[in-house]
């Protein structure tokens, strides 16, 4: 991996092309993150850059990480995130990357953690159909049976039933850049990425594999 970032969801707009189609895409407020700490094969056994991003009270920060940033010369940080670059070694403390690493049209992949909805029905979960909608009819949105009588006697793991409903990690694969814009540091990416606005997204390079 050559190229990656940390980034904060803006929100969603649409821009026109040279043709007058519109293009759905997210911008994403990409860096500036700072390099906090370099691990090298030699001290940790492997090579990574560990960046940082987004401002943090200093009473927030405890002594240990206090240390770290005063050692890397950089201000306090949120947001912490190794990333295993090829040329990791090449990178020194306090080192900026910012969002003109990317060019229009590269390809990446966007981590993110998705909307939260609360507790919901097998329906909107997981895309179940409702039973008959008459009078007689004992359930209209229930998930149904749970299970087969005596034998074997239990609900199977792993059966899909109402509860919790998102905020896991999400990765879209294969998102298109669309435009870059290196004074600001933004990111317009075609079509929708996890997660709610202010949201922590992280961008990796998509990684094309050789079958």
């Amino acid at each position: 991996m050559k190229k990656a970032i940390l980034a904060t969801k803006v929100g969603m707009t649409q821009i026109f092309n040279e043709d007058g189609a519109a293009i759905p895409v997210t911008v994403l407020q990409a860096g500036p993150c700072v390099v906090t700490q370099v691990k090298t094969q030699d001290n940790d056994g492997y090579s990574a850059v560990q960046v940082g991003f987004g401002e943090k009270r200093e009473k927030l920060v405890n002594k240990p990480m206090k240390g770290q940033f005063e050692k890397a010369g950089v201000s306090y940080k949120r947001y912490l995130k190794e990333f295993k670059f090829d040329d990791a070694e090449s990178y020194a403390l306090g080192q900026e990357i910012k969002a003109d690493i990317f060019e229009a049209g590269d390809k990446i992949d966007a981590t993110a953690i998705s909307k939260g909805k609360g507790f919901q029905g097998a329906i909107k979960r997981h895309n179940q159909s409702r039973g008959p909608m008459a009078h007689g009819s004992k359930y209209h949105r229930h998930a149904g049976s749970n299970g087969s009588c005596s034998d074997p006697s239990k609900v199977f793991k792993g059966k899909k039933m109402p509860g919790h409903m998102g905020h896991k990690q999400i990765t879209i694969q294969n998102l298109e850049i669309v435009r870059v814009d290196g004074e600001n540091n933004l990111l317009l990416v075609k079509g929708a990425v996890p997660g709610p606005k202010k949201s922590l997204v992280t961008i990796k390079e998509t990684v094309k594999t050789i079958k």
